[in-house]
C-alpha cells in the first residue's frame, strides 16, 4: 500500500509538471547517461517507441479528426485556410532565396566521396516527376495512404468520406464518429505525456552513436545551413508574422518553438509532429475545423528547412564543381526548391533526396549528385533535426497567424501571452498563463468570445 501511494503520487507530481520542463530534464538526463553509461543502448528503445508510437496514431488521427469535422457539418475552410496555404508557400520559396543569398556570400566546398551510401535510394528526375509523385498520392489507396502516412492521400479520402456522411449519416452515427475523433485525441495526449522517456531515448542513440565529431566533420557547412534555417525562423517568419497581425511576433513563434519545434528536434520527423502540433493549436485556442487540416498539409507543404537544404547543398556542389551561377539561374533555383521542397517526404532526410534534381538544373551529373547526397547523410544528425525543427513550428506558426489575423479584425482578444504586461493590464488580463490547463481554459474562452477577467 505505501509503495502504491508512493507511485500515485510521483505520478500525480509527474503530471502537474510542465511538459517543457520534463522534456528538458529528459534531453538532459539522456546526455548524461550517453557519457557515463554508454552500454545502456537498451534505452534506445525507449526514443523508437515514442517516434513509433506518433507516425502510428499520426494518420488515423488526421483522418478521424477531418472526415468527423466534415460530417458534422461544421467545416469552414475560409479565406483563413486560403491564407494559410499562401504563407506556408511564401515562406517556403523565401526560405530557399535565403539559402541562394547566404551560399553567394559564404560559398562551401564539398569532399564528394561515399556514392554507395546513397545509391540504394530513388530519386526523382526532375519537377515533373516529383508533381506527378504528388498528385499520384492524391488518389493512393485510402487504407494504404493510412498505414504509410501519405497525408495528401489522408486528406484527400477523409474530405470525400466526411462529406458523404454529412450528406447520408444520421446524427446517431456523427456523435458516434466525434466520440471517435475524441477517444483517438486522447490515445494522442496519453502518447505525448511519455515524450520526457521518448526523448531521453532519442538523445541517448544520437550522442552515444556520434558525440561532438559530428560538428568537426563539415562544421562550416553545418554552421551555413543552421544559420541559414534560424534566419528563416526568427527573422524572415518573423517579418512575414508581424507585417500579417501588426504586433509583436515573437511570443507565438518563441512558443511554438519550445512546445513543437522542441520534439520535431529530435522525433526528425514533420508527420510524427503532427499529434503534437495539433494539441498546441488546441491550446492556442484555434479552430479544430481549420488545423485538423492545416496542421497536416503543412507537414506536406510548408517545408522551409527542405528549401534550405536543397539550395545550399546544391549551390555547394555547383562551387566545388568550378561551375559560375548566375543570378537569373540562382533565382531560378530558388523557385525550383521551392516547389521540390513541397515535395519532399515528411520524414527524416526526405529533402536530401531531392539534390539530384535541383544538380542537374546545372548540367551536374547524378554520379556528382549521389556524393552530394551522402554527405547529407553524414551531417543529417544535425541537419535534418534542425530542419524539422523549422519546418514542423512554422506549421503552427501561421496556422495561428492567418486566425490570429482574423480574429484582431472582429475586435476580439488574442491569447494572454500574445500582449505586453501594460495591454494585458489595460484588457483585465490579470495573469499571463504559462501552464498548459489555465491557458486552454483561456484561449477556449477567448475562442467563444466572452468578455470579463481571467483570474
Amino acid at each position: 500500500m505505501g509503495f502504491l501511494g508512493f507511485l500515485k503520487k510521483a505520478a500525480k507530481k509527474y503530471n502537474e509538471t510542465s511538459l517543457i520542463l520534463r522534456i528538458l530534464c529528459g534531453i538532459i538526463v539522456g546526455i548524461i547517461l550517453a557519457f557515463l553509461l554508454p552500454g545502456w543502448t537498451w534505452l534506445e528503445i525507449l526514443g523508437n517507441l515514442f517516434v513509433g508510437a506518433l507516425k502510428a496514431i499520426a494518420p488515423v488521427l488526421v483522418f478521424v479528426l477531418v472526415s468527423g469535422a466534415l460530417a458534422q457539418g461544421s467545416s469552414k475552410l475560409d479565406k483563413r485556410f486560403g491564407n494559410v496555404i499562401f504563407l506556408y508557400m511564401l515562406t517556403t520559396f523565401l526560405a530557399a532565396f535565403v539559402a541562394v543569398a547566404a551560399s553567394f556570400l559564404f560559398p562551401q566546398t564539398l569532399v564528394l566521396t561515399g556514392v554507395e551510401a546513397a545509391q540504394a535510394y530513388t530519386v526523382p528526375q526532375g519537377i515533373g516527376e516529383v508533381m506527378k509523385n504528388l498528385l499520384m498520392n492524391v488518389v493512393s489507396n485510402p487504407v494504404d495512404a493510412i498505414v504509410n502516412a501519405n497525408y495528401i492521400g489522408v486528406l484527400f479520402w477523409a474530405a470525400l468520406f466526411g462529406a458523404a456522411m454529412k450528406g447520408f449519416a444520421s446524427d446517431t452515427s456523427k456523435k458516434f464518429m466525434a466520440n471517435v475523433s475524441e477517444a483517438v485525441s486522447q490515445v494522442v495526449r496519453w502518447i505525448i505525456n511519455f515524450a520526457p522517456f521518448g526523448i531521453m531515448g532519442l538523445v541517448f542513440s544520437t550522442v552515444h552513436e556520434n558525440g561532438l565529431a559530428i560538428f568537426t566533420t563539415y562544421g562550416k557547412l553545418l554552421l551555413l545551413l543552421v544559420g541559414c534555417m534560424a534566419f528563416e525562423s526568427l527573422i524572415v517568419n518573423g517579418i512575414v508574422a508581424w507585417a500579417h497581425l501588426h504586433r509583436n511576433p515573437y511570443p507565438l513563434i518563441w512558443k511554438c518553438l519550445k512546445e513543437s519545434g522542441l520534439t520535431a528536434f529530435f522525433t526528425r520527423s514533420s508527420a510524427a509532429n503532427i499529434p503534437i502540433n495539433m494539441s498546441l493549436c488546441k491550446r492556442l485556442g484555434l479552430d479544430e475545423d481549420m488545423y485538423s487540416v492545416s496542421i497536416p498539409l503543412g507537414a506536406t507543404i510548408n517545408m522551409d528547412g527542405a528549401a534550405i537544404t536543397i539550395s545550399v547543398m546544391t549551390l555547394a556542389c555547383a562551387h566545388t564543381m568550378g561551375i559560375s551561377v548566375d543570378i537569373p539561374t540562382a533565382l531560378i533555383l530558388s523557385v525550383l526548391s521551392t516547389f521540390a521542397a513541397c515535395g519532399a517526404s515528411g520524414v527524416a532526410g526526405g529533402s536530401l533526396l531531392l539534390i539530384p534534381m535541383a544538380c542537374s538544373l546545372f548540367g551536374i551529373s547524378n554520379d556528382i549528385a549521389m556524393q552530394v547526397v551522402a554527405v547529407g547523410f553524414i551531417i543529417g544528425v544535425v541537419q535534418d533535426s534542425v530542419e524539422t525543427m523549422l519546418n514542423s513550428s512554422g506549421d503552427v506558426v501561421f496556422a495561428a497567424v492567418a486566425e490570429y489575423r482574423v480574429w484582431l479584425k472582429e475586435g476580439r482578444r488574442l491569447p494572454g501571452f500574445m500582449y505586453t504586461e501594460k495591454e494585458r493590464q489595460k484588457l483585465g488580463i490579470t495573469k499571463d498563463f504559462r501552464g498548459d490547463t489555465k491557458e486552454a481554459v483561456l484561449a477556449q474562452d477567448i475562442a467563444a468570445n466572452t468578455e470579463g477577467e481571467y483570474k
